[in-house]
């Protein structure tokens, strides 16, 4: 790899790789720059194709200038959305918030204040089947290229994540796997904890299962009630969402056997 780049006449800017012995698996990422007129894209990618093919690798090949398109899913909690547009806002997120989908319609003022599209799509008994294939076409509209469950407090269809791998991110109250499904800042209170968490992972099948990206905890008393704990963890979602968002954006995240490797 880096004898080709070498040829280009390219600058590396940041090289990180990772072992995992276990499984006999090597990992690298390079990331590097070039003059526009020495590097053409496609060439580039048919040269590597055939030094990967040379040594079984999997790989891809992504431009940092080239912002994905995003879409935020919600329910009625908008810290998370709030604090994902107010960063997008703020420069930090390298993409393009186009679209946000609702099943409550708390979040359409928040969205128009940003300037970003609001749907609302609400979810009652039987349409379930309706509303996924509404989303399926707004994103296909939108040119999607990244869903972040937001606190959307919906379970998708195995046939809608299939749609998706390692394209969805989800933001999880609870330090996983310990309290998965509804209501995990009542499970740890009456669990007696001393730590809670938040997790943000790629979404799977399984639910609240798929690879961990990004965890972050903060400690409790038993003077804590229930909402203080639900005040300390939106704090913690807000942040271990954001991370692994700006993460996928900048294609920091290799994602195997259900597990991740972030490079810094």
């Amino acid at each position: 790899m880096n004898f080709l780049v070498s040829e280009y006449d390219a600058n590396i800017l940041h090289a990180g790789q990772h072992q995992d012995a276990e499984l006999a698996r090597f990992f690298m990422r390079i990331e590097f720059e070039c003059a526009p007129e020495l590097l053409h894209r496609r060439v580039f990618a048919e040269r590597f194709r055939t030094l990967a093919d040379e040594y079984q690798m999997r790989w891809q090949l992504a431009e940092s200038d080239a912002k994905l398109r995003v879409c935020l899913f919600v329910s009625q909690h908008l810290h998370c959305l709030a604090d994902l547009l107010q960063r997008y806002q703020a420069g930090e997120l390298a993409c393009e918030i186009a679209l946000v989908i609702g099943n409550h319609a708390e979040g359409e003022k928040l969205a128009g204040f940003y300037g970003v599209p609001f749907v609302y799509l609400p979810v009652a008994n039987g349409n379930k089947v309706e509303v996924e294939a509404e989303q399926q076409r707004l994103l296909e509209e939108h040119r999607i290229d990244l869903v972040v469950l937001a606190r959307y407090m919906q379970i998708l269809s195995e046939e809608f994540v299939a749609k998706w791998p390692s394209r969805i991110i989800n933001v999880h109250h609870s330090f996983l796997p310990a309290f998965i499904g509804a209501r995990p800042y009542h499970a740890a209170f009456h669990r007696g904890v001393k730590l809670i968490g938040a997790t943000s992972h790629y979404v799977t099948s399984d639910l609240d299962e798929g690879p961990i990206i990004e965890q972050d905890v903060a400690r409790v008393t038993q003077g804590d009630t229930i909402p203080d704990l639900i005040r300390k963890g939106r704090d913690l979602e807000r942040i271990v969402l954001s991370r692994a968002v700006r993460w996928h954006l900048e294609h920091r995240i290799l994602y195997y056997a259900n597990k991740t490797v972030i490079f810094d």
